[in-house]
C-alpha cells in the first residue's frame, strides 16, 4: 500500500514525465517559439517549470515553511540557480530529469510526517505541505498543457495525443 507521500510523488513523476515527453517532441530549433509577444517562449516556459519546482522542494523541506516570507519572484530566485542560464533542448531535458530525481529524493528523505505538517500558503491560509505539493503538481500539468498548445500552434501533434499513443485518433 502506498503512503500519501508516495502517491503524491507518483503523481509528480507522471506530470513531469508528461512535460518531458512534450519537450522531447519539440524540435531543437523551435525552443524560441512564443505564441504571443509577451508570452514565455518554450525555453522560458521549461525553465519556469523547473524554477518553481526547485522553490517548491526547497520551501516544503524547511522547518519554517512560510510562503509569505518573500514575494513569489524572490522565493523562486532563491532556488533557481541550478537551472539559471540553461539553453538548448539537451540541457533542458537533462535538467528536467535531474530536478525531478533530486526533488523526489529530497521529499522521501524529508518524510511523510514532515509533509503532513501545516504551513502558511501563498494565500495566507494554513494547509499541509503535502497539499501544496499537489498544487505544484497541478502547476506542472498546467504548463504541460501550454507546451501541447505551443506545439499545435507550430503545426506539431503533441506527444500525449491519442494518435501519438497508438489509437489512430488525433485530438482536435
Amino acid at each position: 500500500m502506498n503512503t500519501l507521500l508516495e502517491e503524491a510523488i507518483e503523481a509528480w513523476e507522471d506530470a513531469r514525465n508528461g512535460v518531458i515527453a512534450e519537450v522531447e517532441n519539440i524540435p531543437p530549433n523551435r525552443f524560441d517559439f512564443r505564441p504571443a509577444p509577451k508570452a514565455r517562449n518554450v525555453t522560458e516556459l521549461v525553465l519556469h517549470i523547473m524554477e518553481v519546482s526547485l522553490m517548491m522542494v526547497g520551501e516544503l523541506r524547511r522547518e519554517d515553511t512560510d510562503f509569505h516570507r518573500a514575494a513569489f519572484p524572490r522565493l523562486v530566485a532563491l532556488y533557481s540557480k541550478p537551472v539559471a542560464g540553461l539553453t538548448g533542448k539537451r540541457q533542458l531535458l537533462a535538467a528536467l530529469r535531474s530536478t525531478l530525481r533530486e526533488g523526489v529524493e529530497a521529499f522521501r528523505e524529508t518524510g511523510e510526517i514532515h509533509m503532513l505538517q501545516l504551513i502558511i500558503r501563498f494565500d495566507g491560509e494554513r494547509g499541509t505541505r503535502l497539499a501544496w505539493l499537489h498544487h505544484g503538481i497541478s502547476q506542472e500539468m498546467y504548463h504541460r498543457g501550454q507546451l501541447a498548445l505551443y506545439q499545435r500552434l507550430m503545426g506539431i501533434t503533441p506527444s500525449q495525443t491519442f494518435s501519438s499513443l497508438g489509437t489512430g485518433i488525433d485530438a482536435p
